[in-house]
């Protein structure tokens, strides 16, 4: 497995996990019914895109909805629209998090980054991990750079992997040695 399919498979794993562990909490019964038809249709675009929809309408600011649609724009290779949603992501877990909206004004004390435990601060990392990767598959290397070292900045134990993330960065078009 090359490192950019590892760390998409992480980036995807980690999302797997916010939507499994702490962002069912408080979703209308109506919304996780829609968001289970959407997985169960995966293979009807349009059906799957309609039912993720309808649950981020019944529940606009619930992180289960978003990452709903993150992954199913992931998953299907629609970078930007997926790009949306995780500037979105970023929006709702710094309001969540009582952070400041713009991820780049984000300090270290401002939450337990550094407590793999704590789920909302791990929610802002893996949404800001997730833009980081977005930007560097979309080609826009300098945002990526950027939400990196704020990763960094934040987690210098790097927990959440921003490490490998730099590194892929740092390879792009060179040959894959792996």
């Amino acid at each position: 497995m090359t490192r950019d399919a590892a760390v998409q498979n992480g980036v995807a794993a980690e999302q797997d996990f916010l939507a499994s562990v702490i962002l069912g909490e408080g979703l209308p019964e109506e919304a996780d019914r829609l968001l289970r038809a959407a997985a169960l249709s995966y293979d009807q675009d349009d059906l799957a895109l309609q039912y993720l929809m309808e649950a981020r309408s019944l529940a606009p600011d619930h992180p289960a909805t978003l990452i709903g649609l993150y992954r199913f724009f992931f998953y299907k290779g629609r970078l930007e629209e997926c790009l949306d949603v995780a500037e979105t992501c970023l929006t709702r877990a710094a309001i969540d998090n009582s952070l400041p909206l713009d991820w780049r004004e984000v300090s270290a004390g401002d939450a337990a980054f550094g407590d793999y435990e704590a789920v909302l601060p791990r929610f802002f990392m893996f949404s800001l991990k997730g833009y980081a990767y977005l930007n560097m598959r979309l080609g826009d290397y300098d945002a990526s750079r950027e939400a990196i070292d704020k990763l960094l900045q934040l987690d210098p134990a790097d927990k959440i992997g921003a490490t490998v993330l730099r590194e892929v960065l740092e390879r792009r078009g060179l040959e894959d040695v792996d």
